[in-house]
């Protein structure tokens, strides 16, 4: 698979699930309009993406919405798959990813420092 190709699979990837979480169309109470689609990352034979998701809010509630995120893991490829129409849908893991908050307590740190 050419790497040209995985890129703009991995970028309508991240597109599109950033598109169904803020839309509200993963109805799952766990999973926060504020979560973050932060990368997507697609194997080689476009079978598997591991999505990486953050948002700025405590690591319990993160935990939860990426528990949130694997159980409509299913219910999102259906959707990303009609919309795209691949003739596979790479099948969704999703993982927390706390780069988000840990930049913003590095940067308030150092805000901090300046005083």
């Amino acid at each position: 698979m050419s790497e040209w190709r995985l890129k703009r699979v991995e970028s309508q990837l991240h597109t599109e699930l950033g598109s169904l979480i803020v839309s509200g169309e993963v109805r799952d109470p766990r999973v926060s309009e504020l979560v973050t689609v932060i990368g997507v990352t697609v194997s080689k034979d476009l079978k598997h993406a591991k999505v990486r998701v953050g948002g700025y809010m405590e690591p319990e509630a993160l935990d939860r919405a990426v528990a949130g995120l694997n159980h409509a893991a299913g219910f999102m490829q259906g959707r990303i798959g009609r919309r795209l129409r691949y003739k596979f849908t790479p099948q969704l893991t999703f993982v927390a990813d706390a780069s988000l908050r840990e930049g913003y307590e590095v940067t308030r740190r150092i805000e901090e420092l300046d005083g």
